[in-house]
């Protein structure tokens, strides 16, 4: 079976960015989320979703990116979307999505808006 998601996660000071490109579906939503709790999160940081080399995204897709929201807050941290495609952003404002995450042109974007929570 050839594999039609590429997975990649890097650290900045303000958290983790997870880059996914590809077709993000029943085959590879597992994949996914598997990687999930590997994601180093601490309170106040905010995890970036890198969405601009997704080629598809089916309903299993849609629900890993909630896991992953659930896993940023329940580590304390927040969550935002960058690159999102017309067709997921679109399935997103019909299903109300783009209320639950915050999206941003760039993940350079996303730090630049990210305020840290003073402790």
């Amino acid at each position: 079976m050839t594999k039609h998601l590429t997975l990649q996660t890097h650290t900045t000071p303000r958290g983790a960015v997870i880059e996914l490109m590809g077709e993000l579906d029943h085959r590879t939503a597992p994949e996914v989320r598997a990687a999930l709790p590997g994601v180093d999160l601490r309170p106040g940081q905010q995890l970036v979703l890198d969405l601009g080399g997704l080629t598809f995204c089916d309903s299993s897709g849609i629900t890993v990116l909630i896991a992953a929201r659930n896993h940023a807050l329940a580590a304390g941290a927040f969550i935002a979307l960058t690159a999102v495609p017309d067709r997921v952003g679109r399935i997103f404002r019909i299903v109300g999505l783009e209320q639950v995450f915050p999206t941003h042109p760039t993940a350079q974007d996303a730090e630049a808006a990210w305020r840290p929570v003073a402790g």
